[in-house]
């Protein structure tokens, strides 16, 4: 309404989530982005996914007797890559200036919002944690040690005042609109905000997982000499949809494997959400899932066999394995070269997701996480905790995995977009960890293949397994556990017990978060849905 792009509405929208779900991101994580430019006529990934420390190497940690990555305190942290995805994004393909499209997270920061119960729920899950290790967070999400009810109004002044300092940076500087951006990003990234994000994590040992106090890894150099990247997406056709995703330092492929492996069935014979397609669905997730732990990682350092693991003849050769009649419940990578595997499964906690589109034909998806204010304690000063993504890598020196300086994790974070003839048609996404890519893909074939509309194809009852490790800390894995979510028939769920799995049944409305926008050539409008789980997300449009 104002008169900004979706690439304008996109930053805007990321930057007011940082604020309002601090306990499922905030501006010290990291947000993969993947967008289509009517400019171009192309897509791109742009990795907003931090790297780790120069001083984070597998001897590093070995010698401190770590076996696994902590997921909390400040060892797992990277640099934080949301706001120089903001930046990116607004640089090269917005219309605005920062101050501009910072404004509403400003006046939510500044002025608050009215907690709501999925935060009031997480700040007294963790208010112990505040009060007796996390000072600083808790003199912004407690208030005399007290949790707040909800409908309390949360104001972040220190937040609001970095975010205000960064709007400074950009209004100094004056001249070109692209000008004021790098001042703010210098700002950020070896001015002022780094210097503190430094001094304060090098300066203030916190427990963590390990059982011990670390300071932080970060440095000046980490900060100053981070750079969002603009990639060439991994794409696959797909029912005459080529469907794009973020390269092996996410989870990304993994979505593509899925539908490789699928589209040799009927699924639309097998039936929406019946036991034989649930079946189908489960087992080509956990030999996709299962290539994810034994292949994937920073492509800029270890070579990734993508061309094979999206062949159709690697996935002809793994179909194989899918039995219709009988659970596996072993992991099975296949063989492309020889490696070893793995660490063993945890806790995750959540993310958030946003799509855009406009009627020049640019869309945006976007899947901002990370800064959670229950896995490291708030910056003084700054009022926002850094990222703990590097609990995500390997400490095995072969894996593809492995943590090295400035390598980014391979993060769970996955958002799509989907081209027809060339033209922007569908972005989504969904928070969820490793499951993101089970409840989008079940979101994309409701839609593509059942003909649901986009409401309908998010609100359809979900379901996902278990059976990989998990990326997060402690790694803990579920071989064999199927969960699905209580509207599902209760005879499917029989029938996928007498087949091997173990069903568990979980709340009618639990499980995803799906969002959606959709350019409908056929009538000329732009759509958009969103899910009702949680009560939080909302479709909007002009």
């Amino acid at each position: 309404m104002a008169g900004g792009n979706a690439f304008d509405v996109a930053a805007a929208t990321g930057l007011a989530l940082h604020v309002v779900e601090p306990h499922m991101n905030g501006i010290g994580g990291e947000a993969p982005a993947l967008i289509y430019s009517s400019k171009l006529k192309r897509v791109l990934a742009i990795s907003g996914q931090g790297y780790a420390p120069r001083s984070a190497t597998v001897e590093f940690f070995l010698n401190q007797g770590i076996e696994l990555l902590p997921g909390d305190g400040f060892l797992p942290a990277t640099v934080p890559a949301s706001f120089d995805l903001w930046i990116t994004l607004l640089k090269e393909f917005g219309t605005m200036k920062l101050a501009k499209v910072m404004g509403p997270a400003l006046r939510l920061a500044e002025d608050g919002f009215p907690v709501y119960p999925t935060l009031a729920n997480n700040i007294r899950a963790n208010a112990e944690r505040f009060t007796s290790e996390w000072p600083t967070t808790a003199k912004v999400f407690l208030s005399n040690g007290r949790v707040p009810e909800v409908g309390d109004k949360l104001m972040q002044r220190d937040l609001a005042n970095t975010l205000r300092s960064l709007c400074g940076a950009e209004k100094r500087a004056g001249g070109s609109r692209r000008k004021g951006l790098a001042a703010a990003r210098e700002y950020f990234y070896s001015g002022p905000v780094a210097k503190q994000i430094v001094k304060f994590a090098s300066e203030h040992p916190v427990m963590d997982a390990t059982g011990k106090a670390h300071t932080g890894l970060l440095d000046s150099t980490d900060m100053a000499e981070f750079r969002t990247r603009l990639e060439r997406p991994v794409s696959i056709e797909y029912k005459g949809l080529r469907v794009h995703k973020c390269g092996p330092w996410s989870q990304g492929p993994v979505f593509l494997q899925q539908l490789r492996l699928l589209e040799a069935y009927d699924l639309r014979g097998l039936g929406h959400n019946t036991s034989s397609y649930i079946h189908i669905l489960t087992e080509a997730s956990k030999l996709a899932f299962a290539d994810r732990e034994e292949y994937y990682g920073d492509p800029c350092f270890t070579s990734v066999p993508l061309e094979r693991l999206l062949s159709r003849g690697y996935a002809a050769q793994r179909r194989k394995l899918i039995n219709p009649r009988k659970a596996s419940l072993a992991p099975r990578p296949g063989i492309i070269h020889h490696k070893r595997m793995r660490n063993v499964r945890g806790f995750h906690g959540d993310t958030t997701h946003l799509d855009a589109a406009d009627c020049d034909g640019n869309m945006v998806s976007i899947t901002p996480s990370g800064g959670w204010i229950w896995g490291s304690p708030v910056i003084e000063g700054l009022g926002f905790p850094l990222g703990t993504r590097g609990q995500m890598f390997s400490l095995g020196r072969s894996h593809p995995n492995c943590i090295a300086p400035h390598k980014r994790p391979r993060t769970t974070l996955s958002p799509t977009l989907v081209t027809l003839h060339g033209k922007p048609f569908l972005a989504f996404g969904t928070p969820g960890g490793d499951q993101q890519d089970q409840w989008t893909l079940q979101f994309f074939l409701n839609f593509v293949e059942f003909g649901m509309n986009l409401q309908s194809a998010i609100d359809a009852p979900t379901f996902h397994n278990l059976h990989f490790p998990s990326s997060f800390y402690p790694r803990r894995a579920e071989p064999g556990k199927l969960h699905l979510e209580g509207r599902i028939p209760s005879a499917v769920g029989r029938e996928l017990k007498r087949r091997g799995h173990q069903v568990l049944v979980e709340g009618d409305w639990v499980n995803g978060r799906v969002t959606a926008v959709h350019l409908n050539e056929r009538n000329g409008t732009i759509e958009a849905a969103a899910s009702s789980r949680n009560q939080t997300p909302y479709a909007m449009g002009q």
